[in-house]
């Protein structure tokens, strides 16, 4: 039996994930559809296609602090472990938000959201299992002053990359970001830090994870044909939803890539952090 389970998946990417899951996988399987509104979650759950593994909605507000630790007790307590998590929760900003204003919520769910998904879950994986965080090719040095990089890459923990970030969002929020190195769009550093933190945790387990065949990664899904993505590019020829998880699943349910472990990866191959 998989046990699988996607975060922001109401809607978009996380939606398409679930359904490709689902599709996938087997009747015995299952795939928890996750989100923060128990009304969205229903809904969400109705609309994905019958057939394949069964499709369970639960609530999971990553920007809770303690939501992820209590669904990973319940689900081990349920099930025992996890196969597959795809971390895709994720706050949009678009280019009329006004990133002091926003910073705070914003870190709270894709950076805070995300390192304790990682603490909740890395623990519960079951051999061959897969934790992917969606993230961005946005999410490199090179998108990043070099006086800054070290902010990424001396980090040795996940709490050090909290400390990073929190860190950053602080020079937001008082203006020295604006006024020094940081890049205007808040997407690149708060990407940075996804990643960042994705190569802390696979480098503290990579030994025990790849004599398990266990992957830990982030994945950059590419350009896709979203409303939010709309508001900041042109989007009108890019991929679906649809179409952009199929690398994405493909890189969950295939055989482990040992280069793969730890790094950003698209479309199947690494894009390199330096």
């Amino acid at each position: 039996m998989t046990i699988a389970l996607v975060t922001g998946a109401t809607q978009g990417l996380g939606l398409a994930l679930v359904e490709g899951l689902a599709q996938r996988l087997r009747p015995t399987d299952t795939v928890y559809l996750t989100g923060r509104d128990v009304g969205k979650i229903a809904e969400a759950v109705r609309s994905v296609p019958g057939g394949g593994a069964a499709v369970r909605g639960e609530l999971l507000d990553v920007a809770d602090p303690e939501a992820a630790a209590k669904l990973a007790a319940r689900l081990e307590e349920r099930h025992g472990g996890i196969d597959i998590v795809f971390g895709n929760a994720v706050m949009r900003v678009g280019p009329g938000d006004d990133p002091p204003t926003i910073i705070d919520a914003y870190t709270q769910v894709n950076n805070f959201g995300t390192t304790r998904l990682l603490k909740a879950f890395a623990p519960l994986l079951a051999d061959n299992g897969r934790l992917i965080v969606v993230a961005s090719s946005l999410g490199t040095l090179h998108q990043l002053a070099p006086v800054l990089h070290r902010r990424f890459t001396e980090p040795s923990s996940l709490d050090e990359v909290d400390a990073q970030i929190a860190r950053w969002r602080d020079e937001v929020k008082d203006g020295r970001a604006k006024a020094g190195a940081w890049p205007g769009f808040v997407n690149i550093p708060s990407k940075i830090g996804q990643v960042a933190a994705v190569r802390v945790l696979a480098a503290e387990r990579r030994e025990t994870d790849l004599a398990r065949g266990v992957l830990i990664a982030a994945v950059c899904p590419g350009m896709i044909n979203t409303p939010t993505s709309g508001l900041w590019w042109d989007v009108s020829t890019a991929p679906t939803p649809a179409q952009a998880a199929t690398a994405l699943l493909d890189l969950a349910l295939g055989p482990l890539d040992p280069a793969h472990h730890g790094e950003l990866v698209r479309h199947g191959e690494v894009v390199p952090f330096s």
